[in-house]
């Protein structure tokens, strides 16, 4: 379906060559100030036509609030956004051959399979036109989260292609294993990473050769992809619902369903399994005597290292969550391929027409960033109603440790 949370809900709306597209955010705490200020730069961050090396297309995605909100304060009632298709083509797509033929790697086929009829342009639902949705109800959670606890959610792009910003070897088979990775996750934040435009890794010689890569196959008229890394920092512990919604399994849910999206790892991931126990293992130390920004106590142990990635058990335990995400080459590209008609009787060649990214990663960044804090912002509200419901009740007569976390606030 086109919806996306339990308590924070999103619905999203719309095609490639539509009139519009946006969403309908339901959920959302009221006596919030939020105008589209807040809203847009996310938008901008992620819109097409920022480089020689995305789309062409030229779409401001400039977002506007329907509803929702009053003077500038939430309302609590759905809020519904919409950004126009301003610079739509439909007719690029609108050519015999394309018409015939289903595009190799792309959803024509799979869409018509299933409903029996499908847009006639671009890829209908299947664009990345319907991510717009998203990164905006993506950036009213990020302003709670930043509110209320303080959470900071960062993505940049780790690798082209073959091209890494820390390439695996022996030494460091995964990246949790790597100093220089770790200390980044620690200090790494979207001003950082966007001074690296417009790849958006942040590091000057692996970005310049990743932009240089990419331009070589647009040159080819051909594709390449890449993974992002996403860190979420300042996280509450106690987030993840055992078993079957433990965070690491909604993380993965959401990261998979952006388009041309192919896996998802989180903490040391793959590469973790090529370490033994001994030295994967994170062991608890105390935490610093340091305050959350509502004033409530941290928790009182963390990890000396991160290799879980900030969960446990499928629980937040209050170390930055980290994980990674792999994307595909764009499936549609200008170069003639063979296919087959949809009927199946006769094969032939089709060279796709239209505005396409050779590379998806560096736009994939602010994506990843509203998924993960639709996750987060979900699984807080499920946590803090728990912990609400728990208040009211007569208190415990102690005979094991109760935690003493940022949700659990007033807890009897």
């Amino acid at each position: 379906m086109s919806t996306f949370g339990d308590f924070f809900r999103v619905t999203t709306y719309g095609e490639s060559h539509c009139r519009s597209v946006g969403c309908i955010v339901d959920g959302c705490p009221p006596g919030m100030e939020l105008t589209e200020d807040d809203i847009q730069p996310q938008m901008t961050r992620r819109r097409p036509g920022q480089s020689n090396i995305t789309t062409p297309r030229n779409e401001k995605d400039r977002v506007a609030i329907q509803s929702g909100t009053e003077f500038g304060i939430t309302l609590g009632t759905p809020i519904g956004l919409v950004v126009l298709n301003e610079d739509q083509r439909p007719k690029d797509y609108g050519n015999k051959t394309m018409d015939l033929y289903p595009r190799p790697s792309h959803a024509d086929w799979t869409y018509l399979e299933k409903y029996g009829v499908k847009a006639s342009s671009g890829g209908g639902r299947s664009s990345a036109r319907e991510t717009i949705g998203r990164v905006a109800a993506g950036a009213i959670a990020e302003k709670y989260l930043k509110l209320a606890y303080g959470v900071e959610i960062t993505a940049f792009v780790t690798s082209v292609g073959t091209v890494h910003m820390f390439p695996p070897s022996a030494e460091y088979p995964t990246p949790s294993q790597n100093p220089a990775f770790m200390e980044l996750l620690q200090t790494i934040d979207r001003e950082t990473v966007d001074k690296f435009l417009p790849v958006r890794c942040p590091n000057e010689e692996a970005s310049r050769t990743m932009a240089d890569y990419i331009a070589d196959f647009k040159e080819r008229n051909d594709s390449i992809g890449g993974t992002v890394t996403c860190v979420i920092k300042n996280i509450p512990s106690g987030l993840g619902e055992p078993c079957f919604d433990k965070l690491e399994a909604k993380l993965a849910h959401a990261m998979l369903s952006i388009p041309a999206t192919k896996g998802f790892e989180i903490g040391s991931g793959f590469g973790g399994c090529e370490v033994p126990g001994s030295i994967h293992n994170d062991p608890f130390i105390r935490a610093p005597e340091t305050e959350s920004k509502n004033g409530v106590p941290r928790p009182r142990l963390t990890t000396k290292t991160n290799n879980s990635g900030g969960i446990q058990g499928g629980i937040s335990n209050g170390a930055p969550v980290y994980f990674r995400v792999a994307f595909k080459p764009a499936a549609t590209i200008s170069q003639a391929q063979t296919t087959a008609t949809y009927d199946g009787d006769s094969e032939g060649v089709l060279e796709a027409k239209g505005r396409h990214d050779p590379c998806v990663v560096p736009r994939a960044v602010p994506i990843v960033e509203a998924m993960a804090s639709l996750v987060v912002m979900d699984a807080l509200m499920q946590q803090m109603g728990r912990h609400e419901a728990r208040r009211h009740l007569p208190p415990l007569q102690r005979t094991v440790p109760v935690a003493d976390n940022e949700i659990s606030k007033g807890v009897k």
